[in-house]
């Protein structure tokens, strides 16, 4: 089944044909070509057109905290400054983006009920007077098949989307395979399906483990993908079979293109990645976060794959990787010039990422059956702290490879390209310059993240949506938004297919938040925004 990436979202179309995209814009005033950046130790990094990122030359005498952004030229000041110039780009005549909304949490309660219909009616009606698109959902496992295995109750998603539509507005549903509660932002607690539990309470090791032996209820780990031991099923069928009964369930939605969007749960927080960062164990930003491949399923891979390389004595995980809250030079693995580099090191390495897109690859394959025709998109999380060091730390126990001589999210990018599914990317509203001013040791870059994940997206050419990370309600967040969504001067005219925000709450409503909302809307749906006035 192929999916039209043309027509994503069933809005308006893109003006443009997906094809490889060459740059979303130069962050160095002097060249069109490539972005540099110094890391740790003097190495001078440049990101070309591929998103690919290779050493240039070493300066002994500069160091990293010389060059605080990514990508400052250092021959001119148009560092910070050049920004506020920006801020005044008018919008109109660029290419429609539609908006979605996500909804609370806790819209619904554990028993699968509304737990509000006439307060959500009334807000969906105040997004709709804005000409807000749609709202986002999540799904989820620990409501819908929480006492007994494939008994469903769908009962208060069909109340909710009956709303939904008569309001006038598009849905993206998210599969929610993952509990929610102890992350950033959340505010009620879905833990999985009970009857998923009691298997955990005398099989511990169907959840990710650490190296201290400590195993994270969030998700599944990924070990069990192709194993029977839910109650005869592998992880993978359960996805399945529960995908396939959403799509017979709400078929009238589907048919009637109410619902516009799949977005499948690959992960912690519904997101492609290892949860290497948990509150729950105690990591704190800019913390390097954990390997997590420690139960028994994903130590027997690892082994046979050591043994398959001919390096019986590789099957084990780094030793000298620290622990949550450790900063990479205080490892022996993440350091410059660490065992990250070395040849276990890419070996570990590169086996950790691919199991990470084999997962994705296997859901992903079953979610295009269970919804042929349908859009579908995966969300990848924005692991931007220790973006500008040469390894990476974060970023490798999130399963991402990509240290600095190697681009990380290409293979995903593959992988999604394979399966014809949209990518769903994060942290778009944040700015490198307020990340180094807040914490300047987390060697942060979300500007630069960005850039390097969105070109490895459309250069394989398959639809780009985001979202933002943190709440935003300042105009000077949605304007970076604006500029992420529709890159200024782009040859190609490149632009992201959907935005999402997050999310519904009274303070979105609040009446000076949501003059900015609106504003920042019409300037997504390509409407002049430059007379409104600043709050």
């Amino acid at each position: 089944m192929a999916v039209s990436v043309r027509f994503f979202n069933g809005l308006y179309p893109p003006r443009t044909s997906p094809t490889a995209y060459s740059a979303l814009h130069s962050r160095s005033p002097n060249s069109s070509n490539s972005n540099s950046f110094r890391v740790k130790g003097g190495l001078v990094y440049s990101i070309s057109r591929s998103s690919r990122v290779r050493p240039l030359i070493r300066e002994k005498r500069e160091s990293t905290e010389d060059y605080p952004l990514a990508g400052d030229s250092t021959d001119n000041n148009q560092d910070a400054d050049s920004w506020p110039r920006s801020l005044h780009r008018d919008f109109a005549d660029t290419p429609y983006v539609p908006v979605y909304v996500m909804l609370p949490l806790g819209v619904l309660d554990m028993n699968c009920e509304l737990v509000d219909p006439e307060g959500l009616k009334n807000q969906l009606s105040i997004l709709k007077s804005v000409n807000v698109d749609g709202v986002m959902v999540d799904c989820w496992w620990g409501i819908v098949e929480a006492h007994s295995p494939q008994s469903y109750n769908w009962s208060g998603y069909r109340r909710l989307f009956r709303i939904v539509r008569d309001v006038g507005l598009k849905l993206q549903v998210v599969m929610s395979f993952h509990e929610c509660g102890g992350n950033v932002g959340d505010d009620v607690n879905i833990p999985l399906p009970q009857w998923v539990r009691e298997i955990g309470d005398s099989n511990p090791d169907i959840y990710f483990t650490d190296k201290e032996g400590r195993r994270n209820t969030e998700c599944l780990t990924w070990g069990i993908d192709k194993e029977r031991v839910l109650r005869g099923r592998t992880a993978v069928e359960v996805y399945f079979d529960y995908m396939r009964n959403f799509r017979v369930e709400f078929d009238d939605f589907f048919v009637d293109g109410v619902i516009s969007e799949i977005e499948v749960g690959l992960g912690p927080c519904g997101e492609l990645r290892y949860p290497s960062y948990p509150v729950k164990f105690g990591w704190r930003y800019p913390g390097i976060g954990a390997f997590q491949c420690y139960d028994k399923y994903m130590t027997k891979s690892l082994r046979k794959a050591a043994e398959k390389r001919g390096h019986t004595f590789w099957g084990r995980a780094p030793n000298n990787a620290g622990s949550y809250n450790s900063v990479p030079h205080e490892t022996g693995f993440f350091r410059d010039g660490g065992d990250y580099d070395s040849y276990y090191g890419r070996f570990f390495l590169n086996w950790y990422s691919q199991f990470l897109v084999d997962h994705g690859d296997r859901v992903l394959a079953l979610a295009n059956l269970a919804f042929e025709g349908s859009c579908i998109a995966a969300k990848l999380s924005g692991i931007h702290w220790w973006y500008k060091t040469a390894s990476h730390a974060a970023e490798l126990t999130t399963g991402f490879h990509n240290s600095a001589h190697r681009d990380g999210y290409a293979p995903i990018a593959a992988m999604l390209k394979k399966h014809e599914v949209a990518l769903n990317f994060t942290c778009v509203e944040l700015r490198t310059l307020h990340q180094h001013e807040g914490f300047p040791k987390a060697m942060a870059d979300p500007e630069g993240l960005v850039w390097q994940v969105l070109n490895a997206a459309w250069d394989v050419s398959i639809p780009v949506a985001s979202e933002n990370a943190l709440p935003c309600y300042d105009r000077e967040g949605y304007n970076k938004i604006l500029e992420n969504a529709k890159p200024r001067n782009d040859p190609d005219g490149r632009h992201l297919c959907a935005f999402t925000y997050l999310r519904l709450s009274p303070i979105l409503i609040d009446k000076r938040n949501f003059m900015e909302f609106e504003r920042f809307v019409k300037g997504m749906h390509g409407q002049a925004i430059s007379d409104l006035p600043l709050f």
